[in-house]
């Protein structure tokens, strides 16, 4: 069967999983690529951690340590995300075969949840794939994912008009590298990648501002 990614817009549908890390009527979700910033999250009131690694990308499969050392650090549950490349959404047999290979080390290393999507050529969702691929996270909940974003500014209006009791975000800002020595003449990454002197991590009073504007509506 062929299958095809979508834009990278995300959009995010939970799967029956309970309500985990839900402690204010509502659950508020962050997305982290960073030990520091799962910590920040938490600190800032998160209930939940998706951990990603690619954040450039939309997101894609953390390493197994990353994981590891995160699972030491903090006390919320954390769902792990896979996807085993940027892109679209359209995966070949052998990129599925990495991708259960992925959910079965991140249930060994201590995931609270799987996050992942898969679609059709044509935009569908692809239903095979992924409950081929939830038989695999079983017993662990499963998220179904294909991004979006939460703001301060934005986060009232969505909260008011859709009911919803569970969000997203990633609620980073930039931070300087401690790098005296820079070198400019010599890039890391691409040329639109952000520079390698200065670093995304989870933002605590976002985190906290967020927090607010949530219990504030549904609390």
């Amino acid at each position: 069967m062929k299958r095809q990614g979508a834009s990278s817009e995300r959009k995010r549908a939970r799967k029956p999983s309970g309500k985990a890390g839900t402690t204010n009527g509502f659950l508020m979700e962050v997305c982290v690529d960073s030990v520091e910033s799962a910590v920040n999250a938490e600190r800032g009131g998160a209930g939940r951690i998706e951990l990603c690694s690619g954040l450039l990308e939309g997101g894609t499969t953390p390493s197994m340590g990353v994981l590891q050392v995160v699972k030491q650090c903090v006390q919320i549950p954390v769902f792990v995300m896979i996807r085993p490349r940027g892109g679209d959404f359209l995966y070949s047999d052998r990129e599925v075969e990495v991708m259960k290979a992925d959910i079965r080390l991140a249930k060994l290393y201590g995931a609270d949840g799987l996050v992942f999507g898969a679609l059709t050529e044509d935009g569908n969702i692809d239903k095979e794939l992924c409950m081929s691929l939830v038989a695999i996270c079983r017993p662990l909940p499963v998220t179904f994912h294909r991004g979006g974003g939460i703001t301060d500014r934005n986060l009232q209006r969505i909260l008011e008009g859709s009911g919803a009791t569970e969000f997203h975000c990633s609620a980073r800002s930039a931070r300087d590298s401690g790098m005296k020595f820079r070198n400019f003449s010599v890039a890391m990454g691409a040329s639109l990648s952000s520079s390698e002197y200065s670093q995304k991590v989870t933002d605590v009073a976002q985190v906290r501002t967020l927090n607010a504007i949530a219990k504030n509506i549904l609390v």
